[in-house]
């Protein structure tokens, strides 16, 4: 007797249709997890290493590479290797040109002001000093001043052991330091102020600076910063995530630990 084989209908890789649960297109997501899978210092990178980074099938993810090459955000290289393509620059360069740091930074310090009731600050190191680039004041009637633009030290006071710390500073104040994620100063830059800091990371989850509240320490003593450090830790992280992107390999474990 004659048999008939029925073959199976070839399966729909969700790469190329459907879409996530929160509305977003698969194919879409899935080509973006192989453009992210590049660290800044490397240059290409193997397919099975793309596969590996972004927890994908080889054959999904030449067919995304492929895909991505058409529109030159991906380049084959001479050996096999994959490099990101000049289409993935102009694009970088297009979203720099009109990002303003500002935008983000002051409405994040005017929340964080608000919630604690103190002046935040933004600071950023230039050289052996740091700078205040953007700062709001706080409600109260007697507060710490700072200028924007002043230039003061980095090893006194809060925001400037922060910008220290993670920056890779050796010694037993800037290891405890990474391990809480923030810093609290008493009198240290200046008599009868206080303050509590946290880093802020940028493009790639590099250092960017640290984003601080001060005031009188009569208006906040110990048990009071200690209860806004995570208060600074939350505004710090939900602006580093703003400028960094999504969490990667790259993101520092202590903005991991904080931020849900």
């Amino acid at each position: 007797m004659k048999t008939t084989k029925t073959s199976a209908a070839p399966s729909k890789d969700a790469s190329d249709e459907g879409s996530n649960t929160d509305g977003g297109v698969i194919a879409v997501t899935r080509a973006l997890r192989v453009l992210e899978a590049f660290k800044v210092e490397e240059s290409q990178l193997s397919l099975a290493e793309l596969s590996r980074r972004s927890c994908m099938h080889k054959t999904t993810v030449l067919r995304l590479a492929r895909t991505l090459a058409l529109s030159d955000y991906m380049v084959q290289c001479e050996d096999a290797e994959w490099r990101l393509g000049p289409a993935a620059g102009w694009l970088g360069m297009r979203y720099q040109s009109s990002f303003d740091v500002n935008n983000v930074v002051e409405p994040t310090l005017r929340e964080l002001s608000q919630q604690t009731g103190e002046s935040a600050s933004f600071y950023v190191r230039e050289g052996d000093i740091r700078a205040c680039i953007s700062r709001v004041e706080g409600a109260q009637s007697v507060r710490h001043h700072v200028r924007i633009g002043e230039r003061l030290p980095l090893d006194k006071g809060a925001p400037g052991r922060v910008i220290l710390a993670f920056s890779g500073e050796q010694g037993q104040v800037y290891e405890a330091i990474r391990r809480r994620g923030y810093h609290i100063s008493m009198g240290e830059r200046e008599a009868e102020v206080s303050s509590v800091s946290a880093p802020v990371f940028g493009l790639n989850w590099r250092l960017l600076g640290s984003m601080c509240i001060s005031g009188p320490t009569a208006r906040l003593n110990q048990t009071k910063l200690e209860k806004h450090a995570k208060t600074v830790i939350n505004a710090a992280n939900k602006l580093s995530y703003a400028l960094a992107g999504n969490r990667s390999q790259e993101t520092p474990k202590v903005v991991s630990t904080w931020y849900p």
